[in-house]
């Protein structure tokens, strides 16, 4: 009980100061791409109790971007489109979200959480394309405000945990299929991926839940291959940093190692942390081993330039 307690008022005080570095929330649209006029579809956030609390956000309807100013002590030029997991049916919002973009901002990068509209045919003329509207839409806004924000627009990262993996994995490889209005022509390519324990594959060994909700239940073969995204890698693939378990028993491993795969094919600079255990959804509380996996990637972003 004890434990559980201590854990209880640690989770508190993150979000405590995660709330107070919160910036501005931004609209990604004046007007949703595709949209479908639901009164009955009204956005729910609930605070669900597992080991500790988190925030649950459902029937996203209009997505937004929430800014986490990067400390000045220590700022550096870089920033961060996080993307929460949620298994394309919610958004692990708080522990996935915006518990990491205070720890980026506490290091002096600019973080921007993104709250994406989840696949719906009660809101969108084309639910498979509606979370990938939401990413590029948010690259888009990023590099075009970089000034505002003090961010190189060559430095712009996207970060994605489990479904939310997916989400970015897609962004890093579709950047080409333009599925938002971009009259300047902007870049759609992130410069940098962060995949925590991501769904990469909706081929065997998927998260079919993920899978079921972005195209269906029956897809055609078509779809599985155009967003099992190892399947998608070029040589233009950006960058990218990987952090998976052997012992997830909700993503399977396979998902970061087919990846990898695509990437090494590719000569697509990569690194990957493979831990023995850890399971799923952790995302800062990574307890059940003697490591931090943050550390590691800080010192990615450092030998990588982007720090």
């Amino acid at each position: 009980m004890k434990k559980i307690t201590l854990m209880f008022f640690a989770t508190v005080l993150v979000n405590s100061i995660a709330q107070a570095q919160k910036g501005e929330e931004i609209a990604l649209y004046a007007q949703v791409p595709g949209a479908i006029n639901s009164d009955s579809y009204k956005e729910q956030t609930e605070t669900v109790i597992n080991v500790h609390p988190v925030l649950w956000t459902t029937k996203v309807s209009k997505p937004s971007l929430t800014y986490f100013k990067a400390a000045n002590s220590s700022k550096t030029d870089a920033a961060v489109i996080i993307c929460p997991g949620g298994g394309y049916g919610g958004l692990a919002i708080s522990h996935e979200g915006y518990d990491v973009a205070a720890k980026f901002a506490e290091m002096g990068v600019s973080a921007f959480v993104l709250k994406y509209r989840l696949p719906s045919d009660e809101i969108m003329m084309d639910r498979k394309i509606g979370p990938l509207q939401d990413a590029q839409q948010a690259i888009k806004y990023v590099r075009e405000n970089a000034f505002k924000y003090g961010i190189n627009p060559n430095k712009i990262g996207i970060m994605g945990f489990s479904a939310g993996g997916h989400l970015a994995s897609t962004a890093s490889t579709h950047f080409k299929r333009e599925c938002v209005e971009n009259k300047k022509h902007t870049s759609l390519r992130p410069d940098f991926s962060i995949l925590m324990y991501p769904v990469i594959t909706f081929w065997e060994n998927t998260h079919i839940g993920s899978r079921e909700n972005l195209i269906g239940k029956n897809p055609p073969q078509e779809l599985i291959d155009l967003y099992s995204n190892e399947k998608q890698v070029t040589k233009e693939t950006p960058i990218t940093f990987i952090i998976h378990s052997n012992d997830d028993d909700v993503v399977p491993i396979e998902n970061a190692f087919g990846y990898i795969r695509a990437l090494n094919n590719f000569g697509v600079k990569n690194e990957a942390h493979i831990y023995a255990l850890g399971g799923h959804g952790y995302g800062l509380d990574f307890k059940r081993v003697n490591d931090v996996w943050f550390d590691r990637l800080t010192n990615w972003m450092k030998n990588n330039d982007l720090l």
